[in-house]
């Protein structure tokens, strides 16, 4: 059985959603391992005083697999003994 954690993390670029997007999930992949699913939640723009595009930004939802600590019991289910 897995188990996955979801977290949300948002991105910002100059150029492109897409961008801010990969730049999230590569800072994000420094320190969460076993990346599985990234979801586009949302899309933005920042806008300077003239109403100039300054960033994109891109919301995801990032999943990743916990892992199992050494020494910790294996889950057994919903009948497991506590």
């Amino acid at each position: 059985m897995s188990v996955y954690r979801v977290t949300e993390v948002i991105g910002a670029s100059k150029t492109s959603w897409e961008d801010a997007a990969k730049e999230a999930i590569a800072v994000a992949s420094r320190t969460l391992r076993d990346l599985r699913i990234a979801e586009v939640v949302e899309q933005d723009i920042t806008l300077g005083e003239n109403g100039t595009v300054e960033a994109f930004r891109t919301k995801l939802r990032l999943s990743f697999k916990y892992e199992q600590s050494a020494g910790a019991p294996e889950w057994e289910g919903a009948g497991a003994a506590r």
